[in-house]
């Protein structure tokens, strides 16, 4: 076999196996990317496709959290749109949860618009300070 031939296998050996991996990766990919919506992106683009994990971002609106039997609760995201979205979920909320504060929520929609989360992401500002700290300091003041 002339070192041109061989060459030209090593070429398209290569070139086959780059196209694999790509292909490899963007099926991974698309399996496993969450889209990120917010309640004003929500409006101007209309619901996701339900049954579609999406996460939905924000703050938690001031008065919203209403809890139910057990684990259950429910609370609003807004984004200084004007817009909201509802979310249920149930289980236990990160410590930094509360109103007022940033918030990820990742679920589905349903077939009638409402959000089930299955987990909770709780956001801070670089401003954050523990409890604990908190609480030291204004005793000290």
């Amino acid at each position: 076999m002339r070192a041109r031939t061989k060459r030209l296998w090593g070429v398209g050996a290569a070139a086959t196996l780059l196209i694999g991996a790509v292909a490899l990766a963007t099926v991974a990919l698309r399996q496993h990317a969450d889209l990120f919506y917010t309640p004003g992106l929500i409006a101007e683009q209309g619901m996701p496709e339900s049954g579609k994990r999406v996460r939905v971002g924000g703050w938690v609106q001031e008065g919203s959290i209403a809890y139910g039997d057990g684990a259950d609760m429910t609370f609003l995201i807004e984004d200084g749109s004007g817009e909201t979205v509802e979310v249920s979920y149930t289980g236990i909320t990160p410590d930094l949860f509360r109103e007022g504060e940033g918030v990820v929520a990742t679920g589905r929609f349903g077939e009638t618009g409402d959000f089930t989360a299955d987990s909770i992401l709780a956001k801070h500002d670089e401003n954050y300070e523990p409890r604990e700290l908190k609480k030291a300091r204004q005793a000290t003041s």
